[in-house]
């Protein structure tokens, strides 16, 4: 399903004004994914930077938030994304409920395999998981050490972003061993 970037959603677009353009980053190859469409799911280049991305869905009874993180095999049943699967960054935007706050997590390929969420010859990875930014208090052991380490690959899009920090965030990153 080849579009266009007129079909960016709303936070992705604006995250394009506010973003990617002062940074000089442009996005080419923009297709919307026929599934996970309540997730807002694409994929696109970024400055030659294979890139998934979602929108991730306020859950009512849980703090953070949850994104879908799969692909279809050729049977039609869903699994996790491995490490052989051609991206380089999974992107996720986020936004605070009862606030007008945003924000986007940045997490590369080598990341993700390490945290098992991309599957590897180690470890079947995970078809979704949770999220916590930065506005998010998590309130159980588990959850306070994944914030921890997804905050590093976290950016809140406000008046002191730094354009600096975003652009660390999409530097090659060497792909983990399996």
């Amino acid at each position: 399903m080849n579009n266009d970037k007129n079909d960016l959603d709303s936070n992705l677009n604006q995250v394009k004004k506010m973003v990617f353009d002062p940074c000089g980053y442009d996005i080419s190859g923009f297709v919307l994914e026929r599934e996970s469409k309540e997730y807002h799911a694409s994929r696109f280049l970024l400055d030659g930077n294979h890139i998934i991305y979602r929108s991730a869905k306020v859950t009512p009874k849980k703090i953070g938030q949850f994104v879908t993180f799969w692909k279809r095999n050729s049977h039609g049943v869903i699994e996790p994304l491995e490490q052989t699967d051609p991206f380089d960054f999974y992107v996720v935007t986020t936004e605070a409920e009862s606030e007008s706050r945003l924000g986007q997590f940045v997490f590369p390929k080598s990341v993700l395999i390490d945290k098992g969420i991309v599957s590897s010859e180690k470890k079947e990875g995970k078809r979704g998981f949770r999220l916590y930014p930065v506005w998010a208090v998590p309130n159980n052991k588990q959850a306070i050490r994944t914030q921890k380490w997804q905050l590093d690959y976290f950016y809140e899009i406000n008046d002191s972003l730094s354009l600096e920090r975003v652009k660390k965030l999409y530097e090659p990153v060497f792909e983990a061993t399996a």
